[in-house]
């Protein structure tokens, strides 16, 4: 029943939104189809940055994804955090770590999580920043990836989403708005600085390469390409 409903949520009615009245522009996600688990990581500027990744990947693993979010927030209530579970299909988790109790404990439950076959998207920066400034990001996900090496991630930018939607605003307005992924990607090191590096410089190729002004050859306009 959830599987239906995200499907619908998801992949038909917000992609549409997205696509036509907010103007985001969304990459080709095919890809994650051949890939048996996965995090993605993102930047992270607006609560559109969510629905914009689920509304990008395809319709067929979307409940097999879910969203890592914080549970002050999004689950204050039993009841909000039933309604985020469902509807969000999200894992809620709170910001501070607790090895006394592992079952609070952020990073385990995350680890966990990706032990029952769930695949993850993790925002590094933690909080939404300003529109189109990035953020420091926090080391979670170097301790997550780091104690599963075998598991890849896949980075994805996005631009213009804090222009739509800014943090402490509900109003949704039309704005050019992109959302690009990366390559899937194995850590190379279990160095939790240079993981979060490794992050960061993939963030930069994707957002150089949205910058990057196309190239008219032959009247045909060059865009990128995932090699």
């Amino acid at each position: 029943m959830q599987k239906i409903v995200l499907q619908l949520i998801y992949s038909f009615l917000i992609r549409w939104f997205l696509k036509l009245i907010v103007g985001v522009k969304l990459d080709d996600s095919k890809f994650l189809l051949s890939e048996e688990q996965f995090i993605i990581v993102a930047n992270h500027n607006s609560h559109l940055d969510t629905m914009s990744i689920l509304a990008s990947v395809p319709r067929k693993i979307i409940h097999k994804i879910k969203p890592v979010a914080a549970q002050d927030h999004f689950g204050k209530t039993k009841f909000q955090e039933k309604l985020s579970n469902f509807f969000i299909n999200s894992l809620l988790i709170q910001r501070k770590r607790d090895l006394e109790n592992p079952d609070n404990d952020p990073i385990i439950k995350m680890i966990r999580t990706l032990e029952r076959g769930y695949s993850l998207i993790i925002f590094p920066e933690g909080t939404r920043g300003e529109p189109e400034k990035e953020q420091p990001l926090k080391p979670g996900i170097g301790f997550v990836l780091s104690q599963r090496p075998d598991i890849t991630y896949v980075p994805v930018f996005m631009t213009g989403l804090g222009k739509a939607m800014p943090k402490g605003d509900n109003l949704i307005v039309p704005f050019s708005s992109s959302l690009t992924f990366g390559k899937p990607t194995k850590i190379q090191t279990a160095n939790i600085r240079d993981i979060l590096r490794q992050i960061q410089n993939d963030f930069e190729t994707l957002k150089n390469s949205n910058n990057q002004t196309p190239i008219i050859k032959n009247g045909y306009e060059s865009v990128n390409s995932r090699s």
